[in-house]
């Protein structure tokens, strides 16, 4: 396999460029490109089906792209269809799920909170790994409404503070420790976060972690890329303003209809 073709990354919207970023800066010279699915998002409100379906499309498209590899960027689609994804394509998939593991181990209350979509808390692959830490109580708050307002380039609104007042504070008075958070959207709203939770209460995302493990599949099975830094690709199928905006005017971004 070529190990100069590029990783496929795709989520349902804006959010997986927290995880874009986490790849990007730990491995530069590799060639990326980057698929928002917002014309359906959220995901976390879709029956599996749908999910595994759109999962299906956007696949097919990076693939057309000539990807050497995928990072589903979204947890709901990697708890509802990467099972799938695996089990229909050769190229090697790296999800992403909650990072529910190095909070339950270092949590000293014993008491986590996780905010994350409907449909990754439903998800069979969710509530397997939360079966692993029966020890620890944890908390689940599902983030409606907090996609949508990201999607429409509304992190910083009196809605956004007001829905996360209201998710946040049942969870400060249960006298959790670490607040996991089960999106890849939701990294967008830690400055916000940061506001309302106390000094003591630790967030985790899992951006570092599927960089890791995306450069780690890299060297076992294809390789690292051995190009020069590359400019990244970014497609998606609504307004090309908002994720241009994500990304702080940086990139183009091209509004394509799949």
């Amino acid at each position: 396999m070529d190990n100069n073709k590029p990783i496929g990354i795709f989520d349902s919207g804006i959010g997986g460029t927290s995880i874009w970023r986490a790849i990007h800066d730990l491995l530069p010279n590799e060639k990326t490109i980057y698929l928002a699915d917002s014309k359906n998002a959220p995901y976390g409100q879709k029956s599996k089906d749908e999910i595994v379906t759109l999962s299906i499309k956007n696949t097919d498209f990076l693939l057309k792209m000539n990807c050497k590899l995928i990072v589903v960027a979204c947890n709901t689609a990697t708890t509802n269809a990467i099972r799938e994804l695996r089990e229909k394509y050769d190229v090697p998939f790296i999800g992403i799920e909650p990072a529910i593991k190095p909070a339950a181990t270092h949590s000293k209350t014993q008491i986590i909170g996780i905010l994350a979509t409907q449909g990754t808390l439903n998800s069979e692959l969710f509530n397997k790994t939360t079966e692993m830490y029966r020890d620890t109580k944890i908390i689940e708050q599902v983030g409606h409404g907090l996609v949508q307002l990201i999607e429409n380039g509304e992190i910083n609104s009196p809605e956004m503070t007001k829905l996360l007042h209201s998710y946040l504070t049942p969870m400060i008075e249960a006298n959790i420790d670490y607040l996991v958070l089960g999106c890849s959207h939701y990294p967008y709203l830690i400055p916000q976060i940061k506001k309302i939770i106390p000094k003591h209460i630790h967030i985790i995302d899992s951006g570092e972690a599927v960089a890791k493990q995306t450069k780690k599949i890299l060297k076992e099975k294809i390789g690292l890329s051995s190009a020069e830094k590359s400019e990244p690709l970014f497609y998606t199928n609504s307004n090309a303003k908002v994720l241009t905006k994500i990304l702080e005017n940086k990139y183009s971004v091209e509004e394509i209809d799949f």
